[in-house]
């Protein structure tokens, strides 16, 4: 069974979240000849506060 996880900043609408995990899913499927209901997609949003980039976090960088 492919489990695949997903890290992205928060804020995303949940349909951007959602063509995520079919279009994973769809491409782990055919790579790996894996029947669709085999395939995990976890997707975590970590809070801008809790990502850094070059020593500030995404927050205070206004992104």
């Amino acid at each position: 069974m492919p489990i695949v996880n997903i890290q992205i900043l928060e804020g995303r609408p949940q349909e951007k979240i959602e063509a995520v995990i079919k279009n994973v899913t769809d491409v782990i499927s055919q790579t790996l000849d894996a029947p669709k209901e085999n395939v995990r997609v976890i997707v975590t949003e970590i809070p801008k506060t809790h990502w850094g980039a070059g020593g500030v976090s995404m927050k205070a960088n206004g992104r």
